[in-house]
């Protein structure tokens, strides 16, 4: 049987997620044994949801695996299985959808090692014990965001001094909230997480003005900042777990 996956992505006007997504479909094909696997997007610039599936029903494909690549369960991914289902009438390529990146051991692993990494590469040579985390999310109305985001905060306790969370916009607490609390516990480092698949306008500009000013108002001294947490090899070990959650069931 050929398979073929294709990822579901929010979308982003940012070229640069185009070209991990391209990237991610490269090698997530090879690793996985795909005979094709491509990417869309559910809003904002094409290729829409349309557009990727018409181009793996092309394909020589039997079945098509679909990812919606999104770190918390909610609307936005309703919305697109939603979408994509619509196109299981018209064709006999079986269709599978896997759950969002969220609420998995994986997820844990990859912003463990975005830390360690960043730890790394600023010279911070202390016990894990004496590093605090503060992890910044996007932020939103669905109220799985919060849990999801406190799955991979509470998976870290017991390894860190203290590990917190907040967001960019819609909901509380805001980033100067976060740093404030992280300052009030005098940390001797503090390590900054970007919970964000991809390197768009919230990672590249968004979070850093609210972000920078809320740090130069604190104490804190010594901090890192991590990679946005789509750029770790082992989420390409993830999509594929989650593609082979239903693949196998099948």
């Amino acid at each position: 049987m050929k398979r073929g996956l294709l990822i579901i992505d929010r979308g982003s006007k940012e070229d640069e997620v185009k070209t991990e997504l391209s990237t991610i479909c490269s090698k997530v094909m090879e690793r996985g044994n795909y005979a094709f696997a491509d990417y869309c997007f559910l809003e904002v610039v094409p290729p829409f949801i349309k557009d990727g599936i018409q181009k793996c029903l092309k394909a020589d494909i039997d079945s098509l695996t679909i990812v919606p690549y999104f770190l918390y369960p909610g609307k936005k991914v309703k919305m697109a299985v939603n979408e994509a289902i619509k196109f299981q009438a018209g064709t006999s390529v079986k269709m599978t959808f896997t759950k969002p990146m969220s609420m998995h051991p994986a997820m844990t692993e990859i912003v463990e090692s975005k830390i360690q990494l960043a730890l790394k590469k600023g010279g911070i040579d202390l016990p894990d014990s004496k590093i605090d985390v503060l992890i910044i999310g996007h932020g939103s109305k669905d109220p799985n965001a919060r849990i999801s985001i406190q799955y991979v905060a509470d998976s870290l306790r017991a390894r860190y001094k203290s590990v917190d969370y907040c967001f960019l916009e819609i909901e509380e607490p805001t980033i100067p909230q976060g740093i404030e609390k992280c300052d009030k516990n005098k940390p001797e480092a503090l390590a900054i997480v970007f919970y964000f698949l991809h390197e768009g306008a919230h990672v590249k500009r968004d979070i850093y003005g609210d972000l920078s000013p809320a740090l130069e108002k604190s104490q804190i001294k010594k901090y890192v900042i991590t990679e946005h947490i789509g750029t770790d090899e082992k989420m390409i070990d993830f999509i594929i777990t989650r593609a082979r959650e239903v693949e196998d069931a099948d």
